[in-house]
């Protein structure tokens, strides 16, 4: 598979602003990823940006074509990726998928062996139907990342190395094992790798940085050896058929506690719009990621009390627009205790409004609320029923570009 790229000029102003940023005022200084009604959202063309709606000029994508064959709570569906625990049963998803119409799972707890892995894959996209999921194929994932984050273990799967380990590596060398490491999720059915991390963390704060450093997932503590890694990483996952994720826009290392466990001690003090540490992202935006996840945690100098996740300046100013990233927008889990006192529903609007487009919940059983509450909104806000459609057509955009849709050519589609 040929690494496909995003050239983004905005990319070299981001790097000329951070330079005059540590110019001006000087260098500074997730935990592992451990049927109600449901209402339907009326149809609405997608904001221009998004081309939810072919000009009469211009001939139909693939997308476009499935996006025009799905009910309304089909499409909300795509914008959901619900966790299936190792421990549940095999059918534990089914009404998830089937009735709620969801179409994207992740893998937690810790998968033991391919076999297993495999046959929960194939079980799950044998639940796709035209009534359940408008025929296109899930998006499965895992975080495999190397070190103690790995999902997925035992016979049929390398133990990736530490992210440290990794970034000794040569890019080459490390750009083939990550391909290697690909083959294995893609031949267990596993086609996307929420993988890698390319949050920077500081040499001064190193272990204590909780969700990072305590579990060494972080590449390196300067920004340059972290791209360096991280971009090797992509580039092997997408060579072997996978899908790689930059991960925790914009940034989890300069926090202390961990997001997962906590509300407090998660401010970052220091990162700024057009910071060194930004640049190890925009790398992976160059170098073909399909998703960008974005953290909980907050930003001062950003966002002032506001979870990244929520905030329109962090994922449509910074991450679409500084960035140019076009792709799908994840993010992590909103199980989190970070914004446990946001309702589940509203965790999934708010994370919309300011321009996500998949929300990650490791606890299937909120699915239901998500889309009610998505649908809610759609319903009364015109202009939020926009960014729905917006979403959808960037998930139908990478579905298609995986060969998950139904109208698919690429022959990476699921099953094949």
């Amino acid at each position: 598979m040929t690494t496909p790229t995003r050239p983004h000029p905005r990319r070299a102003a981001l790097a000329l602003a951070g330079a005059l940023a540590v110019t001006l005022a000087g260098c500074s200084t997730g935990t592992p990823e451990a049927a109600p009604t449901s209402a339907s959202a009326p149809s609405t063309s997608a904001s221009p940006s998004a081309s939810a709606t072919p000009s009469p000029t211009a001939s139909a994508t693939c997308a476009d074509t499935t996006y025009e064959a799905m009910t309304a709570d089909q499409r909300l569906g795509q914008l959901l990726m619900v966790g299936f625990d190792t421990n549940a049963s095999l059918d534990a998803l089914d009404s998830t998928i089937t009735k709620d119409h969801v179409g994207n799972v992740i893998y937690l707890g810790g998968w033991e062996g391919a076999e297993k892995v495999s046959t929960t894959s194939e079980h799950l996209q044998g639940l796709v139907s035209r009534k359940a999921t408008a025929g296109i194929d899930l998006m499965i994932a895992a975080d495999q990342e190397g070190g103690e984050v790995h999902q997925l273990r035992g016979e049929g799967f390398t133990r990736p190395p530490t992210a440290s380990e990794q970034a000794q590596m040569s890019s080459s060398a490390l750009r083939k094992a990550a391909a290697g490491w690909a083959e294995e999720l893609k031949d267990a059915g596993v086609n996307v790798n929420l993988a890698p991390v390319t949050d920077t963390v500081p040499a001064d704060l190193g272990r204590g940085n909780e969700p990072i450093g305590r579990y060494e997932r972080e590449y390196g503590s300067d920004p340059k050896t972290v791209e360096k890694a991280s971009t090797a990483f992509i580039e092997g996952m997408l060579d072997g058929g996978v899908e790689a994720t930059v991960k925790h826009f914009p940034g989890l290392g300069r926090i202390r506690n961990n997001t997962d466990f906590h509300s407090t001690g998660i401010t970052d003090p220091k990162t700024t719009k057009d910071d060194p540490y930004l640049e190890p992202f925009a790398a992976g935006v160059d170098a073909g990621a399909g998703l960008v996840m974005v953290g909980s945690a907050n930003y001062a100098k950003i966002d002032p009390g506001v979870p990244a996740m929520f905030s329109r300046t962090v994922v449509t100013d910074m991450l679409r627009g500084d960035l140019g990233f076009d792709g799908v927008v994840i993010t992590d889990d909103v199980n989190a205790q970070s914004v446990r006192s946001t309702s589940p529903g509203q965790r999934a609007v708010k994370f919309v409004e300011a321009g996500g487009d998949i929300t990650l919940t490791g606890d299937a059983s909120v699915a239901p609320a998500m889309l009610e509450a998505l649908a809610a909104k759609a319903a009364k806000d015109d202009d939020f029923a926009q960014q729905v459609d917006a979403s959808v057509h960037r998930v139908l955009d990478l579905k298609d570009r995986m060969g998950l849709l139904p109208c698919s050519s690429s022959p990476s589609k699921a099953g094949d």
